[in-house]
């Protein structure tokens, strides 16, 4: 096992301050302030950093300056009241580390501290990113142009996972995660008494029809040996029932595994909707937002370096693991940039997002070994 910097028990006090304290993507002020006093305590004489808006850039010299390798950490939180009951809960009301990014970001520190007192034989970019649940922060950072100074050549990153066993590593070939994108569906008729329909533009029936086409496109337009998911998850039309309404207003989400299955069935729910409109004789407004929620696709390479290693390590438990279907915008970096990412277990009862998760705090050194491990061999193999 290799021996870090940070020991144990400073890699669990860090993670529980930056608990304490989660904030909303963009607004991780106290969160980033953290993290700076944490870096500028690092020996410095091979290390670099710069800040854009909550986000930090920390560059490390190699020994050969001809390849540069890659790791990020994402850094928000969540709007969810805590219910743990842990003693180090959150202090910010109503905003909870309920998708374990504090685990993200001491693991993140634990691998740096290593690098910054012992020299990487390459360059070294590591990424604090702000945003990845609300605003693509990744893709925002990378389209800044602060990155193109020490833009990495591969880059890593890894989710926490409630359902391994805490320090277990998961990862697989292809995809990861899948794409979103975010539906926001508007029909806009006519409203009147629901004596005189005929005198009206009903668009509850509209949406209605919207609803029932849309659940079409996978059995009907998705391959089925692909993955790919339609949930409309909120139907908002009417005021009272004597009333015919005049506008609805309809939410969703689409999920897939491949960008050209995503913007397939984008293709389907935009036809459907102005179909229906065409047939209503009413108006739609729609927007279909991907953001930077591509889907997390694994490079072939990098992923079979990364899983060789960590399945022939005596000190890791190794797992292959299944696509999932829930969004990580770390896939936008890796449609940039070619790359792996991974699981980390932290062994919860309860599933992320949830107010009260809460992982299991060995897997934090257990994971900071392993992937320095693994980014050692990487790099000696790369400069060889």
């Amino acid at each position: 096992m290799i021996q870090v910097v940070l020991t144990e028990k400073e890699l669990i006090k860090i993670r529980r301050e930056l608990h304490q304290i989660p904030e909303i993507g963009m607004e991780e002020f106290e969160t980033q302030k953290k993290l700076l006093s944490i870096i500028e305590t690092m020996p410095n004489k091979w290390l670099f950093l710069k800040v854009w808006k909550t986000a930090i850039i920390v560059h490390l010299t190699g020994k050969d300056k001809t390849h540069t390798v890659g790791y990020r950490t994402d850094i928000d939180g969540l709007p969810v009241t805590e219910e743990t009951g842990l003693s180090f809960s959150s202090i910010h009301e109503g905003k909870m580390h309920a998708c374990g990014h504090d685990i993200h970001m001491t693991v993140a520190l634990g691998i740096l501290s290593y690098f910054a007192e012992n020299q990487p034989d390459l360059n070294m970019t590591f990424i604090f990113q702000p945003a990845e649940e609300n605003a693509s922060g990744g893709k925002q950072l990378y389209e800044s142009g602060e990155l193109d100074e020490w833009m990495p050549d591969e880059i890593y990153a890894f989710h926490d996972n409630p359902e391994l066993k805490a320090g277990v590593i998961g990862c697989r070939q292809g995809t990861l995660f899948a794409g979103t994108c975010e539906i926001h569906a508007t029909f806009i008729g006519k409203s009147g008494h629901a004596a005189f329909p005929h005198n009206a533009n009903d668009m509850v029936v509209a949406g209605a029809y919207f609803v029932t086409q849309v659940q079409s496109i996978v059995s009907r337009n998705v391959d089925p040996i692909q993955a790919g998911v339609v949930t409309l998850g909120r139907f908002s039309s009417g005021t009272t029932g004597n009333i015919i309404a005049g506008r609805a207003q309809i939410d969703g989400t689409i999920r897939a595994l491949t960008q050209e299955m995503n913007l397939l069935i984008q293709k389907r729910v935009r036809k459907i909707a102005e179909s229906v409109a065409l047939a209503f004789d009413c108006k739609v407004e729609l927007d279909l937002h991907q953001g930077g929620y591509y889907p997390v696709e694994n490079n072939q390479e990098t992923t079979e370096a990364f899983i060789n290693y960590m399945s022939n390590s005596a000190d890791v438990v190794f797992k292959e693991t299944k696509p999932a279907m829930t969004g990580e915008d770390f896939g936008f970096l890796l449609s940039k940039i070619p790359g792996t990412m991974f699981w980390l277990g932290v062994e919860s009862p309860y599933s992320l997002h949830s107010e009260h998760l809460a992982p299991k705090e060995e897997a934090i050194h257990k994971g900071v070994s392993a992937i320095i491990g693994f980014l050692k061999e990487r790099m000696n193999l790369i400069g060889k």
